[in-house]
């Protein structure tokens, strides 16, 4: 009877667990279109952030030579964080953290350059169809 009730505990674990990975997965293969902007000011860069093959990339940022980066999902309910580091040999790291929620996805990016103080920037974008 315990070998019953313990199989059926993991497989409602495993049921479980499936649509939150399911979801996390989900953004692999997408594209966002939107803008990136320092934080207090009104207009940016025109970026896409593409999600391919489990790498992160801002097109906005390649001028500056950042890289693209493997990124990391979690899910709660309706929405998908993410979180990505991206570098460029001249001007430092940018720390992403971000979330999709549909068709829509919002990220702060947190630029770090040796011997200066960080720059907050914002991503607002809509999913490119």
């Amino acid at each position: 009877m315990k070998r019953i009730s313990l199989v059926h505990a993991g497989a409602v674990a495993l049921a479980a667990l499936v649509p939150t990975l399911a979801a996390a997965e989900s953004l692999d293969g997408r594209s966002f279109q939107g803008v990136f902007l320092e934080r207090g000011k009104t207009s940016g860069d025109a970026d896409t952030l593409v999600f391919k093959n489990g790498r992160f990339r801002s097109t906005a940022c390649d001028k500056y030579d950042y890289g693209d980066a493997t990124y990391k999902t979690t899910t709660v309910g309706d929405t998908v964080r993410f979180e990505a580091e991206t570098t460029s040999p001249k001007y430092g790291k940018l720390a992403w953290s971000g979330a999709v929620r549909g068709a829509k996805l919002d990220a702060t990016v947190m630029m770090d350059q040796k011997g200066k103080a960080p720059v907050e920037n914002w991503v607002v974008a809509a999913e490119k169809k």
